[in-house]
């Protein structure tokens, strides 16, 4: 399933960071799927809507007062993170779920993370931002292919995937960038 999936994945615009959202869209979900199926779904969506409060709080204490290209693309990270997690929440309610009272501890460890990032300089951030976008697309790709999403959320999740993806390139590129030219022997 999973390779066939990976075979026909989508292609996403990452340049839109917010996803238009319509009315329409929002739909009540699950009211036919058995208790397996639902309790699956519940614990993915929650672990998704919690890691991405952890994910948008490391960027939010990451954020200087210093003018530059790094601040501006950790902004944007933020917002598109603020969207991922919308996106989780909705679908939490949508199932008629809610969210994990734990989160309040991601929270938490998102603020440790950005701030000592922060404290610890630019290198630091950027790391950092590929440690954790890394393991966040690596948990997306595990929950795609073990958990039977609905259309509607499967193309959620991949897309935020795909930003994921993407936050971990502008992160690579930026470190590459800063890196010291070796000097000449």
């Amino acid at each position: 399933m999973a390779e066939q999936q990976a075979a026909t994945k989508p292609q996403y615009d990452i340049s839109i960071i917010r996803p238009e959202v319509r009315a329409e869209q929002i739909k009540l979900r699950g009211q036919r799927y058995s208790p397996e199926r639902l309790e699956a779904i519940r614990k993915s969506l929650r672990t998704l809507s919690t890691l991405e409060l952890m994910a948008q709080t490391i960027y939010r204490f990451q954020i200087t007062n210093e003018p530059g290209e790094l601040n501006r693309h950790i902004v944007t990270a933020m917002c598109n993170e603020m969207g991922h997690y919308q996106d989780f929440q909705v679908k939490l309610y949508e199932y008629g779920f809610r969210p994990s009272l734990l989160r309040v501890f991601y929270w938490f460890l998102g603020y440790l993370l950005g701030v000592g990032s922060r404290l610890l300089g630019r290198r630091a951030v950027l790391k950092t931002g590929i440690w954790v976008e890394s393991k966040a697309v690596q948990h997306y790709a595990h929950l795609l292919a073990t958990v039977d999403w609905d259309d509607d959320t499967r193309r959620v999740i991949e897309k935020d995937q795909a930003d994921e993806d993407g936050h971990i390139g502008r992160w690579k590129n930026m470190l590459t960038a800063a890196a010291p030219v070796p000097a000449e022997a």
